[in-house]
């Protein structure tokens, strides 16, 4: 029989990768860094082949490297949905859950929904990592991440995505501006005005933009922020106008500003919020018992 590796020297490898450094990666594997090494080696052995070239200051992978590195995360990430697949047999929902969420769904909507979570499933561990989309989607691939809370759509490729609820755009501008006065804005209001949004790479933009039909503002050369929070503080400084989703505002965003909120006269300036997961997963069941449960409380919410 063709001995094959053992998911401790895959761990290593991966660990390498991560840390760029043999003294961190062993930190962080709870060995010595010369049995990480030598683990690796062992790999190397017997695979008939380098995979990671040993510089004085740097570790750089060779091409064969970053191939089997590639497979060896992937190898890694079945080992552990296979574990935790017997756990959520055992008992749904329980044990480690890797969850990737973006920043601007996160923060306005976990606070309000996690008690109710952690009362259903009190033996379910969540971990939590917030960043931009289309790093959260690379993570997912390559098995860092269980499952995604994310705004859609956005372009995924090959996942199942279950939609937990609408969040619609509203105006939000000074008490002093002539829009403050209407009930409803309607999109061709916004043309004229001087639109703030986030800066390029945060799907907010992108979808604020498809959704009120305003693709021209992309070549705006005015101010971008980096956050909601800092885009609410440039409105609130008269700098100029912007859109913001409704779970923003309820999560208390113009807290603390002079700011005022009024909803588009558009039903389809909207963005959905939805959960991801890599297709064929064995947990499937347990990833749609929790979209379902995320679906109920939002409504909740919303009522």
């Amino acid at each position: 029989m063709t001995p094959l590796p053992t998911l401790k020297q895959l761990r290593y490898l991966v660990a390498l990768a991560e840390h760029h450094h043999f003294g961190k990666a062993a930190e962080a594997c709870f060995v010595t860094q010369s049995t990480l090494s030598a683990g690796i080696q062992e790999l190397e052995t017997l695979l008939g082949t380098v995979l990671v070239d040993r510089g004085n200051r740097s570790v750089i992978f060779t091409p064969v490297g970053e191939a089997v590195l590639q497979r060896a995360r992937k190898l890694l990430s079945d080992a552990e949905e296979l574990v935790e697949e017997a756990a959520a047999g055992r008992q749904p929902l329980s044990g480690r859950l890797r969850m990737g969420v973006i920043p601007t769904v996160g923060p306005f909507l976990l606070p309000r929904i996690l008690p109710a979570l952690r009362e259903a499933y009190p033996a379910l561990k969540l971990y939590l990592t917030e960043d931009r989309t289309e790093r959260l989607v690379e993570q997912l691939k390559e098995g860092a991440l269980d499952i995604l809370l994310l705004a859609l759509p956005y372009d995924i490729g090959d996942v199942e995505t279950v939609s937990l609820a609408g969040d619609s755009f509203y105006f939000c501008c000074l008490p002093e501006h002539p829009l403050a006065q209407r009930n409803l804005v309607p999109v061709e209001a916004l043309k004229g005005e001087n639109l703030l949004l986030l800066e390029d790479g945060h799907c907010l933009r992108d979808h604020a933009l498809a959704a009120c039909r305003l693709e021209g503002a992309r070549n705006s050369q005015g101010f971008r922020a980096t956050s909601l929070h800092t885009l609410v503080q440039m409105v609130d400084n008269g700098l100029g106008v912007t859109l913001l989703p409704k779970l923003a505002l309820d999560g208390k965003l113009l807290d603390g500003t002079r700011l005022v909120a009024r909803p588009m006269d558009d039903p389809e300036a909207t963005r959905e919020i939805g959960l991801v997961w890599r297709r064929g997963t064995a947990r499937r069941e347990e990833f749609q018992l929790l979209a379902d449960f995320l679906k109920a409380q939002m409504a909740a919410l919303s009522t």
